[in-house]
């Protein structure tokens, strides 16, 4: 319904000024919720176009996540993801970015090699298709999901904001509690995503973490879970 003062009121502010600041943003939280309940910005620090559009688009992203969370995650669904958070920005205007699409160029994360363009489509189809077929979906399965989603990388830019929102989608969808990574957090959640594939606890914990947050968000709005 999304109705203000509520949980998706919260749900907006909360992530979407979280994940855009893991990733570089300089709009303060409330900068952010201002934005979205006002639709207004007092600006005085410098704050880039991008960091503003790119905070409009999280919002309407959430609102498509909402949309279409019974939908059986797919890779049109997460291309659509990555262009309404990537479009009119200035990535959209590189001939060679691709809005809404896999990337075109080879790209690293944190010094570690990932999915070559080529192979991109592939080992995305794959993902999803070992995903799609789990039955009685868990936490853990989202999370192992959000990780091998990052490994892969398929994007240019814009992957770990996509890869949240697709993991805020299955929680959804499957009736698990969602999980929020607090910027604060963020180097933990780093360290996670890197050793993944030697040591899942890290990342587990981070994210189990983020979703005692949502709790406690739900418990101070009396929502029951």
């Amino acid at each position: 319904m999304k109705l203000p003062g509520g949980l998706y009121h919260e749900l907006q502010v909360r992530m979407t000024y979280n994940s855009n600041h893991i990733e570089g943003s300089k709009l303060s939280e409330d900068q952010t919720r201002m934005i979205f309940e006002t639709n207004t910005l007092d600006v005085g620090d410098g704050i880039p176009v991008d960091d503003v559009l790119e905070t409009v688009h999280h919002f309407r992203a959430i609102d498509y996540v909402i949309d279409i969370a019974e939908d059986e995650l797919t890779e049109d669904i997460i291309k659509q993801l990555h262009f309404i958070l990537k479009h009119d920005t200035k990535d959209s205007t590189l001939g060679w970015f691709a809005v809404g699409d896999y990337k075109k160029r080879a790209n690293v994360v944190g010094g570690r090699e990932t999915s070559k363009p080529s192979d991109v489509h592939k080992h995305m189809m794959d993902l999803l298709k070992e995903y799609n077929t789990k039955e009685n979906v868990t936490v853990e399965d989202i999370i192992a999901l959000h990780a091998e989603f990052e490994y892969i990388h398929p994007f240019q830019n814009g992957n770990g904001r996509v890869g949240r929102l697709v993991a805020l989608k299955e929680c959804l969808r499957h009736g698990v509690i969602p999980f929020i990574i607090g910027d604060a957090k963020k180097n933990y959640y780093y360290r996670g995503l890197s050793e993944w594939r030697n040591e899942k606890g890290w990342l587990t914990d981070i994210c189990l973490d983020g979703q005692d947050t949502f709790k406690r968000l739900m418990d101070m709005l009396e929502i029951q879970y």
